[in-house]
């Protein structure tokens, strides 16, 4: 029992907390040995702003305002909207603006689907993807493109950000937490070899690198961005470079949300087995190991069977020492799970509390991803969750 306690407490706290500080440390080791680069020639190659939009009605005009604002030179800036399967009117909406090349079918196969068929009509050499519903940075595209001027470099992955307020409730105060904690493995990831797989709503590649994928793919982003990292490039991250959304506008879209993510993380171990061999991707694997799949696979099982061990050691101790402690301490993450229960959409000063209960649905999201994974139940269609305003 009490090698179980200390494997399932270690990977929980290795996979949150030992992890980002190794990954941190090594950046830094890194860093001091690395070549500082003087100022460079500008670099404006042609590039495609590409979106992938199904019924974005509500988010098209100013989602082209926001693209057309962007500082890039605009005679190399190319817009590119795919709307298949949208019956909503974004095709017709998006027809009005003669500056967008708008490819639109009344088939609708799912977000890769519009991708791997929109990419024909790309002629740039970089492509960069970006959400109807997100908001970029005016210097984005610049400071993306800029990350090509190295020939390693294959895929750069922008900073995802949520819309934050003094006060928040459970959802919008998790995402925004949960993303500045992703941005910050991104950034050491990056420093250290590369960062593991792009952000969705905002990231570019060599177009020439592209290759189509498999057409039931989820997480779109994270196979496309990884395969070009197993030919060898690197995925830069660049946080001057970022999208901002609002969050889920409840728990029980985010839950629907990270389910579907969750999924998408077992399909894609299945369709990424390089990356499991540490002898010819030594750091790539480790990244990936120590990052992803810890975290999909066993730190949910490990916070669920941790728990009943300590309870039966705890039992046996008759609740005295250190193990008792550390089961008391469960006790009081659960409590505040229940708080969060309760008061989910309730808005706070006191956003801390909410903490355990974001991280309490995203491992429950997992255990269902996974349940879902096994019996095949999800469709490649995405309904998008619905967000906060």
């Amino acid at each position: 029992m009490y090698i179980l306690f200390w494997t399932f407490l270690i990977i929980i706290v290795y996979s949150y907390i030992g992890y980002p500080i190794l990954i941190y440390m090594i950046s830094i080791f890194v860093k001091s040995f690395s070549k500082k680069t003087g100022p460079v020639d500008r670099f404006e190659p042609e590039v495609t702003l590409f979106i992938a939009a199904y019924n974005e009605m509500d988010f098209v005009d100013k989602k082209v305002k926001n693209s057309f604002d962007l500082n890039y030179p605009k005679e190399k800036l190319h817009h590119i909207w795919v709307t298949d399967g949208s019956d909503d009117g974004t095709p017709e909406a998006l027809r009005k603006y003669t500056e967008i090349e708008v490819h639109h079918e009344h088939k609708r196969n799912g977000k890769i689907g519009a991708i791997q068929r929109g990419m024909r009509f790309v002629k740039t050499p970089i492509v960069i993807f970006s959400d109807a519903n997100s908001i970029l940075n005016r210097d984005a595209i610049r400071n993306m493109v800029a990350e090509f001027n190295n020939p390693k470099v294959g895929c750069v992955t922008g900073e995802k950000r949520i819309v934050t307020q003094s006060k928040d409730d459970a959802v919008n105060f998790g995402e925004g937490i949960y993303w500045k904690y992703e941005s910050f493995l991104k950034k050491n990831e990056s420093i250290t070899n590369s960062a593991l797989g792009a952000v969705g709503e905002l990231f570019a590649i060599r177009t020439n690198l592209f290759e189509e994928v498999e057409s039931d793919t989820i997480l779109d982003d994270f196979i496309i961005s990884l395969r070009i990292a197993l030919k060898g490039y690197k995925i830069k991250y660049c946080p001057h470079a970022y999208a901002i959304e609002s969050a889920s506008i409840n728990v029980t879209e985010e839950l629907k949300r990270k389910t579907r993510i969750a999924y998408g993380g077992f399909q894609a171990m299945g369709r990424l087995p390089q990356l499991f061999n540490i002898s010819r991707y030594p750091i790539l694997s480790f990244q990936y190991i120590s990052h992803k799949i810890l975290r999909w696979v066993l730190v949910p099982f490990s916070f669920l069977f941790l728990f009943f061990v300590n309870l039966f050691i705890t039992y046996m101790e008759n609740g005295i020492g250190f193990y008792s402690s550390i089961f008391y301490l469960q006790l009081l993450f659960y409590l505040f799970v229940l708080i969060g229960v309760f008061l989910q959409a309730k808005k706070t000063n006191l956003k801390f509390i909410f903490a355990p209960y974001y991280l309490f649905i995203m491992n429950l999201s997992e255990i269902i991803g996974l349940i879902r994974f096994i019996r095949k139940k999800q469709s490649v269609n995405w309904v998008r969750a619905k967000r906060q305003e």
